[in-house]
């Protein structure tokens, strides 16, 4: 039946011997189906979710909006308890087969240890975000070997955009369509092919998660990063974290989305953001791919966290297959 939630088998590396564990692939929507859409991080006009709301019941969705979208709780989509209920109540709800998020902004690690997934163990669901969306997606992958969606929120659907590529590849990963992304060659990448579950996010994020429950393993993991925002040395500093704690050892493959907004110090860093990454990513014996379309900006594929994908980077052009 199409309801039926679909695994796929992954070999991971521990203290102690390798054993094998079941990803779980959350079902795909037909039409019909319910999309909630909620803000568990920072505030949210309700305005800047009409188009995404829209869009969604074009696309042949029912859709329910959460307590928190268009709530304000000084920086806060609400309260954290107030945020914890609107999410926990979407979780549970077993009518409601994808859960949106409205935007990221910061929050997330704030409830993450007091939801409880029973529910959502027993009936997935696609979770859909992205930056601080991350704290989500690396907590039901590494707690539940569950896969999620990060992608683009409710408000980039705005302006005009609910139909360009970035939004139909949301739109097809939904549905249960096969990803198959292309982006241009970079100077700085690493050529090379590799398979792995796909892992990652925000690089602030992933970093903030290090030692924590939500932290995932990467060994054997294609990762993806991407950030917005921050200074040049804070990048380095956090790349070194992950460095540090192991995150960056034996990957399969790493891919380096877009850092934007990057700042410098009134006393220069002494290196473009890209040229800090590539002084840690050419040590990593895999191939490196910059520049790929995942980001806070429009450029955002959407990517399943814990499906297999396999990167090919060569000099001619990059390509990025999901593994079926």
């Amino acid at each position: 039946m199409a309801d039926f939630i679909r695994t796929q088998f992954a070999i991971r590396q521990s203290a102690n011997p390798v054993y094998c564990i079941m990803i779980k692939i959350p079902p795909y929507l037909k039409r019909g189906d319910t999309v909630g859409i909620v803000c568990p991080s920072g505030y949210m006009p309700y305005e800047k979710a009409e188009a995404c709301i829209n869009a969604l019941q074009q696309w042949g969705y029912k859709v329910v909006i959460g307590k928190t979208l268009g709530n304000q709780f000084h920086y806060f989509a609400g309260t954290d308890k107030e945020r914890l209920h609107d999410l926990q109540s979407m979780l549970d709800d077993k009518n409601i087969k994808a859960i949106l998020c409205g935007r990221g902004g910061y929050g997330m690690s704030r409830i993450i240890d007091q939801i409880n997934f029973k529910a959502f163990t027993k009936n997935p669901k696609w979770l859909i975000g992205f930056s601080d969306i991350t704290v989500l997606h690396s907590h039901v992958y590494r707690q539940l070997n569950t896969a999620s969606l990060h992608a683009p929120m409710a408000n980039a659907f705005n302006d005009g955009e609910a139909e360009n590529e970035f939004i139909r590849s949301l739109k097809k990963a939904l549905k249960g369509g096969t990803a198959n992304y292309f982006c241009e060659p970079h100077p700085l990448n690493i050529e090379g092919k590799a398979t792995g579950e796909m892992v990652g996010g925000n690089l602030s994020i992933l970093a903030h998660l290090v030692g924590s429950a939500s932290s995932v393993h990467t060994k054997n993991k294609i990762l993806f990063l991407e950030d917005v925002g921050e200074y040049i040395y804070n990048i380095d500093r956090m790349m070194m974290q992950l460095k540090r704690s192991g995150m960056l050892k034996q990957l399969a493959g790493l891919i380096i989305g877009g850092f934007t907004e990057i700042k410098d110090t009134a006393i220069p860093f002494g290196a473009d953001v890209l040229s800090v990454i590539h002084s840690h990513a050419k040590e990593l014996n895999c191939p490196v791919c910059f520049d790929f379309p995942v980001s806070h900006e429009k450029n955002n594929y959407a990517l399943k966290v814990g499906v297999k994908y396999v990167l090919n980077v060569s000099k001619k052009k990059v390509d990025l297959k999901e593994v079926k």
